[in-house]
């Protein structure tokens, strides 16, 4: 039950990471509210089940970089999704980057208030 609670958590953040960085940013572009559920799927599954094992094989990098390298893991991740759905326009790496800092954003404010 955890786990389904947890996969449920990182869809519902990729949803509402990508709602509000269509709201927010005038460079993210998302054509349809069904492309935004998808793509929000999509992004909480590879959050949920492959993030962990990119950010165990990096862990080295991660240590040197002083966590910086996660950020760059973040933006490839989000850049994915992005290129898989045509539908979805993130113009720009400053861009790219203010989208991936909505999504952690969201991230952290969820893992800080929800218990185990």
């Amino acid at each position: 039950m955890y786990f389904l609670k947890r996969y449920l958590l990182h869809i519902i953040i990729g949803v509402a990471g990508f709602f509000l960085a269509d709201y927010f940013l005038d460079a993210v572009t998302i054509e349809d509210n069904n492309f935004l559920l998808i793509a929000g799927i999509t992004l909480g599954s590879i959050n949920f089940f492959i993030r962990p094992a990119i950010k165990l094989i990096t862990l080295p990098l991660r240590i040197i970089t002083l966590g910086l390298f996660s950020l760059l893991i973040n933006i490839a991740i989000v850049w994915f999704v992005q290129a898989i759905f045509q539908e979805i326009e993130i113009i720009g790496f400053l861009t790219l980057l203010y989208t991936v800092l909505i999504i952690w954003v969201l991230e952290l404010f969820t893992n800080f208030n929800i218990k185990k």
